[in-house]
């Protein structure tokens, strides 16, 4: 069973130095029909504009997951991190038992276009931990690239979680295969382009939550980027 989420139907807000389109219920955007999906709780979509940034705020108890898709995206935290992330980077950033993180953009003259996604920990009170990598386009095009996991497998990023994340940037015309065990479940974002899941047609920024699946083909129609969570 495959059941879309429109790119036009997520809450949206454009606070001017911030555009922002969630896909679950987040901060003033509620809706019951839409709280997450298995363990991804947030899937935001987020461009924030040169110069601007989120103030230090405090988190917990929970997985959040940074990657960004274009421009440069500062990060500070009570760890002591203070990296940039950059096209093709993924973030890590583990809550647990409390931290307090900023985000900023700093240029001073672009905008910078990145999802941030949540996924509920696997249990709570875990110690705040950070993680920071670059994946390639060369690892990813026209392959799922595992880009987070349980293990930390194939250099992946650890995530407290029974998920695993992948990454593929797709040719027109090329397609990908993924084998979902019994009992697991998907989600699918298309980061940008547009694609067909098992036959259903997907454009830039649909989502696609999918359950009594065994096996995903996505197949792409114009150049794209998907990202693929395997979720129990």
């Amino acid at each position: 069973m495959l059941q879309v989420r429109k790119a036009s139907e997520r809450g949206h807000f454009d606070h001017g130095w911030l555009n922002t389109y969630h896909t679950f219920s987040f901060a003033d955007y509620m809706d019951p029909r839409h709280m997450g999906f298995r363990s991804l709780r947030v899937m935001n979509e987020d461009r924030v504009a040169a110069g601007q940034g989120f103030g230090m705020h405090g988190h917990r108890d929970m997985e959040i997951v940074t990657y960004v898709l274009g421009g440069a995206l500062e990060h500070q935290d009570s760890m002591g991190n203070g990296e940039v992330l950059s096209p093709g980077e993924f973030q890590r950033m583990s809550a647990g038992t409390g931290i307090m993180h900023g985000e900023f953009n700093p240029s001073q003259s672009e905008p910078v276009h990145f999802y941030q996604i949540w996924l509920l920990p696997e249990r709570r009170g875990l110690v705040p931990s950070y993680e920071q990598k670059r994946f390639s386009e060369d690892e990813r095009r026209n392959r799922l690239r595992l880009v987070a996991s349980p293990d930390g497998a194939e250099g992946s990023l650890s995530v407290h979680q029974d998920a695993r994340i992948y990454l593929a940037s797709l040719v027109d015309g090329k397609s990908v295969e993924h084998v979902l065990d019994a009992g697991r479940h998907a989600w699918l974002q298309v980061l940008r382009g547009e694609v067909s899941v098992n036959a259903m047609s997907l454009g830039t920024s649909d989502g696609v939550a999918v359950s009594d699946e065994r096996q995903l083909s996505v197949t792409a129609h114009s150049d794209s980027e998907v990202m693929l969570f395997d979720l129990a």
